[in-house]
């Protein structure tokens, strides 16, 4: 009788650990996409940057940047503001040019095109990226006579 006990408990103790075993099965991961950064490059001037697959972008967003979601690339964009100090900002003029290079040493000219919406001028290109890829951008930023540089890292 102490057997059957002992395996009374253990049926008990199981039954409910089994329970969490049904459901649905897991969902594959899906990607988050970064938050803009910001580069404060000279007093009041800023670039907010940000590179994401242009498959993370809602097809009416990607109609709007005129570029097709396509795997193996990625949208870069950068936005130059001019910073009031109240919390607002403005659109800022200026040129952008960027190049990208991955760990195996490919280097990639970025090809920027202004992109003109409600009063406010961004900067996009493409760069082409692979899975696990961990790409490191440089711009350069001509704006007001002066040129200014920053850079930064995405993994994919």
């Amino acid at each position: 009788m102490h057997a059957r006990a002992r395996k009374s408990w253990l049926l008990a103790a199981l039954l409910p650990l089994l329970a969490g075993c049904g459901g649905e099965a897991p969902q594959p991961a899906q990607f988050v996409p970064p938050a803009p950064a910001v580069a404060e490059l000279d007093g009041p001037l800023l670039a907010r940057y940000t590179l994401l697959p242009t498959l993370a972008l809602d097809p009416a967003m990607a109609r709007g940047y005129g570029i097709e979601r396509t795997p193996g690339k990625a949208l870069l964009l950068v936005a130059l503001r001019h910073d009031d100090g109240d919390g607002d900002e403005r659109p800022a003029a200026g040129q952008v040019r960027a190049q990208a290079r991955d760990l195996s040493g490919r280097v990639q000219q970025v090809a920027m095109r202004e992109l003109r919406s409600g009063g406010y001028v961004d900067h996009i290109g493409l760069v082409d990226i692979a899975a696990h890829d961990v790409v490191r951008v440089d711009v350069e930023v001509l704006a007001g006579g002066r040129r200014h540089r920053f850079d930064f890292q995405r993994n994919f």
